[in-house]
């Protein structure tokens, strides 16, 4: 169980490096939002297919989370990334569930462009 708000991208990427496109959708709220690109933002199946395409890239992903705060079971993540040759830096937000998970409300890889 993830207990600590910076689990949520250490599940992610544990999801991502599998190659399980369930394992990644269940790392998100039902509703959670995806930014694929800069100004462009999907949910549900259009999240799941977004995120195939990086899974299709057939490289592993490197999540390093720089900064996190939380509150009243609200977080903020800042995470540096790397796959194969591309980086970034997300700025994602999180919230725990009552089982006690922590899953993105919003996941945005290119917050910081």
């Amino acid at each position: 169980m993830n207990l600590h708000p910076a689990s949520v991208a250490e599940e992610f990427a544990k999801a991502f490096n599998s190659r399980n496109a369930d394992a990644v959708e269940a790392v998100y709220e039902p509703s959670g939002l995806f930014v694929p690109e800069p100004g462009q933002t999907v949910t549900a199946a259009a999240r799941k297919a977004a995120n195939q395409r990086f899974l299709d890239l057939g490289l592993p992903i490197d999540l390093k989370p720089r900064h996190v705060y939380e509150h009243d079971g609200i977080a903020l993540l800042i995470v540096d990334w790397t796959i194969g040759d591309t980086k970034g830096t997300a700025t994602d937000v999180a919230r725990k569930g009552a089982d006690g998970r922590w899953r993105y409300v919003i996941d945005n890889p290119f917050g910081a462009s």
